[in-house]
């Protein structure tokens, strides 16, 4: 089964004080036992690494150690995908075209990347927003 996985999963499987870690923790683990094949857009990489070093993490997590969870425990189990430059203005026209605004482009980028990736299932922890986003996928998108 193909998974997707959302950077705000990912962000909270990689930090111990986050509130849903244990989640987040627990559905990566399923990903690797069970043999699932996992995967992430390269703009939610570069979503992980932003926020990792940029929130207000106690203790904070610094540059090389945001590269170090990525390199050690995402890189490995997760295969990147990438959207063509049609594929992201295609992906912009149609959020214009809806009315999207704002930051939730990123998560319609998320949500054609896990089309283009043929997931049966969407990992995030922002379900409705991907829900109205994707009103076609809504019974593949859930949190863990």
């Amino acid at each position: 089964m193909n998974w997707y996985f959302d950077s705000s999963v990912l962000v909270a499987a990689a930090v111990r004080a986050h509130s849903h870690h244990a989640r987040a923790a627990g559905i990566l683990d399923e990903l690797v036992k069970k043999k699932h094949r996992g995967y992430v857009s390269a703009h939610g990489l570069v979503e992980v690494y932003s926020v990792l070093t940029r929130a207000p993490f106690t203790p904070p997590v610094y540059p090389s150690e945001a590269w170090q969870i990525l390199e050690q425990s995402f890189v490995p189990n997760l295969e990147v995908v990438t959207l063509s430059g049609k594929e992201y203005r295609d992906v912009i026209r149609d959020c214009a075209a809806r009315g999207v605004a704002g930051g939730l482009v990123y998560d319609a980028l998320h949500l054609r990347c896990a089309e283009k990736a043929g997931c049966e299932r969407v990992y995030t922890f922002n379900v409705k927003e991907f829900r109205r986003l994707a009103p076609q996928l809504e019974d593949r998108i859930c949190a863990p």
